[in-house]
């Protein structure tokens, strides 16, 4: 594998791997190479099957456009961005690479987006990796995986966990072709954030995925992973939209874009079988990893419990505000009821007695506040803790932070609120919707902040120090931060008492 330096190029590096030779752009002194596939397009005779190994091509590929993004859901305005995407290349990575060349030896760091399982794509201008891969001296990896009923929906006929097995053979491609780009594919770290952490769980839990990253950041990881039972009747009801069963052969022939129609009109009512699905239909999410016993054996925390990441360093933590951006999408930010505040405590709380123990803890928050605190533990939160406790339960080794930093965008009202790491982990503090948090111009100590974070996740994915002591059941320290960051003791004490017995099982289907 050879490649030819932007210098004598003329800005445009050509890499050449073992399926072909690329030609990238040259941006701001890093070589970027978008849009470069990384397995067969999963349509026609390969839709829902497990990803295929892309064949070679002749020539010298132009790799300066981001790949189409697969089928999505409608959040954000995803599916438009979908529909208006030419080609059926759903499966491609982008990688950032400051020193192109197989000699180079630099870490690797691959970014797995979130989006609730339902949408999320490489493309968005929040994950253009250029910033961190020149500032911390990495190459930086981005990739589309399927995402809702193509990606996670169980359907009969089709394995389960598609999007996770997508992820695998990104991971793969990794391994075999990173060194031409100047990464060396024996420092490989995996990092995401929400549905892309608990993606990171997933793969930590996954024997397929063993062997691919040394590493592992998992920045608030989403806590839902469905039992097979739950998963196949919410499948149903999405291919009952369409008049179909949820089988390969009744709907292969459906258009991408009816088929995410359809999971997003079950998700617009799902409060309908809250009786049925439980409290992730309280939260609209009908797609999350199934736990089906082949590709994902057991939840992310039963794995890492009994070691099966032992040998994986892992930095894991959360915001402190996770559900505020939650609470004000859904049109409740300071609007929450005593019965609303009541109904989240018995659906999210862990056991009987979660309302009582909350309010215990908790003396002076009133509605607003105990609705977003068990919302933030059990989505994010606690499932976040909770994975550096099984680490670190297991022997290995695990670090942990809160971000508590108020975000000022917006008139500072959602605080350290859920994705806000997004932009200052990636330094892109003035582009993507995530960067409103921020604000329209960054403020100084947006760009310190920026600058602490993207040094520690760099610094980790080097060396496996982001800068503060590892975490342990003694001392539980945590780095948070903030404006002046700091290590203590983990601030979030009361949420861990109150859930420290809770194992985070894979959802059931509660009746029928």
């Amino acid at each position: 594998m050879t490649v030819v330096p932007p210098e004598a190029a003329g800005s445009k590096p050509e890499v050449r791997m073992a399926g072909g030779a690329l030609r990238g752009t040259c941006e701001e002194g890093v070589a970027v190479f978008r849009g470069i596939p990384f397995a067969e397009p999963p349509v026609g005779p390969l839709r829902f099957a497990a990803p295929r190994p892309v064949r070679g091509w002749d020539g010298v590929r132009p790799a300066v456009s981001y790949g189409p993004p697969p089928p999505q859901g409608g959040h954000f305005g995803m599916d438009a961005l979908a529909r208006d995407a030419a080609g059926d290349d759903w499966l491609t990575v982008n990688v950032w690479s400051p020193e192109p060349g197989p000699g180079a030896g630099l870490p690797v760091m691959v970014w797995i987006q979130g989006g609730a399982y339902s949408i999320g794509m490489s493309g968005l201008p929040e994950y253009d990796g250029g910033r961190l891969a020149r500032d911390g001296g990495v190459v930086v990896v981005t990739f589309n995986y399927r995402v809702g009923l193509e990606g996670f929906g169980l359907i009969g006929g089709a394995p389960a966990n598609r999007g996770l097995l997508d992820q695998v053979a990104a991971l793969e491609w990794v391994r075999d072709n990173i060194r031409a780009f100047g990464g060396d594919p024996g420092r490989v770290t995996v990092f995401g954030q929400s549905a892309g952490a608990g993606s990171v769980a997933a793969l930590l839990a996954m024997p397929r995925a063993a062997g691919l990253f040394g590493r592992a950041v998992a920045q608030s990881v989403q806590g839902t992973f469905f039992s097979p039972e739950l998963a196949a009747d919410i499948a149903a009801v999405c291919a009952a939209e369409l008049g179909l069963r949820p089988t390969t052969a009744d709907l292969s022939g459906v258009e991408p874009a009816r088929l995410s129609g359809a999971g997003d009109a079950v998700s617009a009512r799902m409060d309908q079988w809250a009786d049925r699905w439980g409290p992730v239909a309280h939260r609209a999410i009908p797609f999350s990893p199934v736990v089906d016993g082949e590709t994902l054996p057991v939840t992310p925390w039963q794995a890492l419990a009994g070691g099966a990441a032992r040998d994986i360093e892992l930095l894991v933590g959360h915001t402190r505000d996770e559900t505020r951006l939650l609470t004000a999408l859904d049109g409740l930010l300071d609007q929450v009821t005593p019965e609303q505040a009541e109904t989240a405590l018995h659906v999210f709380g862990p056991g009987p007695d979660a309302a009582h123990r909350y309010r215990e803890a908790f003396p002076a928050a009133g509605p607003d506040e105990l609705y977003e605190l068990v919302g933030s533990d059990w989505l994010f939160r606690m499932p976040s803790f909770h994975l550096a406790q099984a680490q670190t339960t297991a022997g290995g080794r695990a670090h942990v932070y809160e971000l508590t930093w108020p975000a000022p965008g917006m008139g500072g009202a959602l605080g350290a609120c859920h994705g806000l790491d997004v932009p200052l982990v990636f330094g892109n503090l003035d582009r993507g919707q995530p960067a409103v948090l921020i604000g329209e111009s960054p403020f100084p100590e947006a760009e310190e902040l920026s600058a602490r974070m993207r040094g520690a996740w760099t610094a980790f994915a080097a060396h496996g120090d982001p800068g503060w002591p590892a975490y342990d059941t003694g001392q539980r320290l945590a780095q948070l931060f903030d404006t002046r960051p700091a290590v203590t003791a983990y601030p979030e004490e009361a949420s861990r008492l109150i859930w420290q017995d809770h194992d985070f099982p894979a959802l059931p289907l509660l009746g029928r």
